[in-house]
C-alpha cells in the first residue's frame, strides 16, 4: 500500500515532521510518501493562505502516481473537495480525521490550533462534518505555525496551557492538535494531561489503510465527479 502524505504549504522541514509522524503509526508494507507543492505559501493560517495554497497543492496529487490514498495534511483541510474530484482513491483530511475520532472515543472534545485566525474555518468545518455539538470549543494557543519548526520555541508549553485550560474551563474529554505541525506533540501532552490527545496525521493515515484495505472508493456521482479533461492543467 502506497499513501501520499501531501502538506499543502512550502515547508520542508514540516512536510519531513509529518511524514516521520505518519511512519511511525504506518503498518508494515505501507509506504509513506510525504510530499510538499514547489509554489505556494510557507505556512497556512486562514482563509487567504489556503486560497494560494490550492493550485500548488493539487498539481502534486495530479502528478503523482501509483498511490493507493491520499492524506491532506492541512488541519484546515485545504482542498478536500477539490481533491476528491482528481481521484477516485480514497482522500482524507487530517481535521475530519481527527474529529470523527476524537467524537468516537469522547462525549465533548476541545481543538487546541495555532493562531486565532485559523479559528472560524474549523468552526466551518466542523459544523459541516456534522461534529459541531461534539466539540466543546476551538481554542486558539497563539503559537504561530512555523515557531512548531523552532526547536527553541515554547510553542510546545504554551499548547500545553492551553490544553489545560480546555480541561478546566470545557470539561473537555479529549483533545485535538488542530496543525500538521503538532504531530510530534501528541504523545507527549497526553501523558501531561492524562487524557486523550489526537494528532490528525496519525488519524488520517490510520482511516486511509482501512479504506484501502476496505477497497473503498470515492463516488464519481455528483459533486466528486472529475473534472473535464480540459479542465485539468
Amino acid at each position: 500500500m502506497r499513501i501520499l502524505v501531501v502538506n499543502p504549504n512550502t515547508t520542508a522541514s514540516m512536510t519531513e515532521k509529518i511524514g516521520a509522524a505518519a511512519r511511525r503509526i504506518a503498518s508494515a508494507g505501507t509506504e509513506i510518501v510525504a510530499v510538499n507543492p514547489a509554489r505556494g505559501p510557507a505556512s497556512i493560517e486562514g482563509y487567504y493562505d489556503e486560497a494560494m495554497s490550492l493550485a500548488g497543492m493539487l498539481d502534486v496529487i495530479r502528478t503523482s502516481a501509483d498511490f493507493d490514498a491520499v492524506v491532506i495534511a492541512c488541519f484546515d483541510d485545504t482542498g478536500l473537495d477539490a481533491a476528491r474530484c482528481l481521484t477516485e482513491k480514497p482522500v482524507i483530511g487530517i481535521g475530519e480525521a481527527a474529529y470523527h475520532m476524537a467524537s468516537m472515543i469522547s462525549n465533548k472534545f476541545s481543538v487546541v490550533t495555532t493562531l486565532a485566525r485559523s479559528v472560524p474555518a474549523l468552526e466551518h468545518n466542523l459544523h459541516r462534518y456534522g461534529l459541531i455539538a461534539r466539540c466543546a470549543r476551538v481554542r486558539s494557543s497563539e503559537v504561530a505555525v512555523l515557531e512548531l519548526e523552532h526547536p527553541g520555541s515554547d510553542a510546545c508549553n504554551r499548547i500545553s496551557a492551553e490544553i489545560g485550560r480546555a480541561v478546566a474551563e470545557d470539561r473537555a474529554e479529549a483533545i485535538v492538535l488542530g496543525c500538521a505541525g503538532m504531530a510530534d506533540l501528541a504523545d507527549t501532552l497526553a501523558r501531561q494531561h492524562g487524557l486523550p490527545v489526537l494528532d490528525g496525521v496519525t488519524c488520517a493515515v490510520g482511516l486511509a489503510e482501512a479504506m484501502v484495505k476496505l477497497r473503498i472508493l470515492t463516488s464519481r456521482l455528483g459533486g466528486y465527479s472529475p473534472p473535464p479533461a480540459h479542465k485539468v492543467a
